[in-house]
């Protein structure tokens, strides 16, 4: 899910609310594929290799992790099943779905989703998101064990979400939701127990946000950029949403040549922990290069 940054920025991307609550989710991946969004495909195999450390390090068999601004899931689907994004574009193009009911189309694709979990795949996951079909969706299928229709922004978690969030392991997110947005942050990290989970998200290159820095600290975490090249979040719609990102991005001290001047928004892969936690992510599985998806339809 992604949202515009605070002011003065407001207008930094281009929203798609209408896509982010339908009933089912062909509208937010036809979305996703029409405009080559790319960020998840590229993100998740760094997330892998964070979410192996930390497990090695606690010495965790099932870790809990905690899908943040989820969507319908897909963050959460790439990491625990046996499915790639493309493969999950090629699905939302087939015809049989364009007259499906939305009930056809989660009961096809909690059947499709039943026979790819990976076999080593131990995880827990859970999920917030403010829009509530798309939160249901993830949970009818299987893709959440527990999911939040919530606004952290506005309102403190709810006594379940609280709970929940007491025993997360790591929260992911992919496309900056304006880098956590940091109220929501701080609420969501006061829930979480003492030993706080770590934080890996794939923000768009130019939506940092030094508050965010600020709420990691008062909560004992440490951040730093991830040695991932940086890689493509979707195309831009146009020519004006191009100029306002490569006008961030420099503003962040980018270097944007060949980079957002291709024609995309780029992402880079962020970690918070604890500083007691922060062996070199070096000697990490960390993906030097993940193979780029074809160019969507």
């Amino acid at each position: 899910m992604t949202q515009a940054p605070e002011t003065p920025t407001t207008d930094f991307v281009t929203i798609f609310d209408d896509t982010y609550d339908q009933p089912d989710c062909r509208a937010y991946f036809r979305m996703m594929d029409a405009l080559g969004y790319r960020n998840q495909h590229h993100a998740v195999a760094a997330f892998h290799a964070g979410l192996d450390e930390l497990m090695r390090l606690r010495g965790l068999a099932r870790p809990r992790v905690f899908d943040f601004a989820s969507s319908y899931g897909i963050v959460s689907l790439l990491m625990g099943w046996d499915v790639t994004l493309d493969a999950v574009f090629r699905r939302y193009r087939a015809p049989h779905f364009e007259a499906a009911t939305p009930q056809e189309v989660m009961a096809r694709d909690r059947d499709w989703l039943a026979g790819l979990r990976r076999d080593d795949a131990s995880i827990r996951f859970s999920g917030l998101d403010v829009m509530p079909n798309a939160v249901a969706y993830a949970g009818t299928v299987g893709l959440f064990e527990a999911g939040f229709a919530e606004d952290l922004e506005t309102a403190e978690p709810s006594a379940a979400l609280a709970a929940e969030l007491s025993t997360v392991d790591m929260i992911v997110e992919c496309g900056s939701v304006a880098q956590l947005m940091p109220r929501a942050l701080d609420r969501m990290l006061a829930a979480c127990g003492p030993r706080k989970p770590w934080l890996m998200t794939s923000p768009i290159r130019g939506n940092e946000r030094s508050t965010t820095d600020e709420v990691l600290r008062a909560h004992g975490l440490v951040q730093e950029v991830l040695p991932v090249s940086p890689f493509v979040h979707r195309r831009f719609e146009n020519a004006d949403e191009q100029a306002r990102a490569i006008a961030n991005a420099r503003a962040a001290g980018h270097e944007t040549d060949g980079v957002e001047t291709t024609g995309h928004f780029h992402a880079q892969v962020l970690l918070a922990r604890p500083e007691s936690e922060r062996t070199p992510p070096d000697t990490w599985r960390l993906p030097l290069s993940v193979p780029a998806l074809p160019d969507a339809i």
